[in-house]
């Protein structure tokens, strides 16, 4: 199987894509030493997030076993991870 998605850490709930993929593509991935897989629900660029696992409005985005930040809206399993529904919340003094 070609690599499509990058998961480092088993407690990730996004993976990052290694190339353009479009919507209704089947991605594959490793969570550990288990190949895994999601049908996307858009088109998603190279490097952006694809969530793996839903993540509720207020949860946070974890990938590399780390916050990215919360979750502004609630984000279903093969949905884009990025700007438009999430917000980093390091290095802000407001939150």
């Amino acid at each position: 199987m070609k690599k499509q998605a990058v998961v480092i850490n088993v407690k990730d709930n996004v993976a990052t894509l290694v190339d353009d993929f479009t919507s209704g593509t089947e991605i594959h991935y490793f969570l550990g030493d288990q190949e895994q897989s999601v049908i996307l629900l858009q088109d998603i660029p190279l490097g952006h997030k694809v969530a793996l696992r839903e993540i509720k409005k207020g949860e946070e985005v974890i990938k590399y076993g780390e916050s990215l930040g919360g979750a502004t809206a609630d984000i279903k399993v093969g949905q884009h991870v990025h700007v438009h529904n999430m917000e980093s919340l390091r290095g802000r003094g407001d939150k």
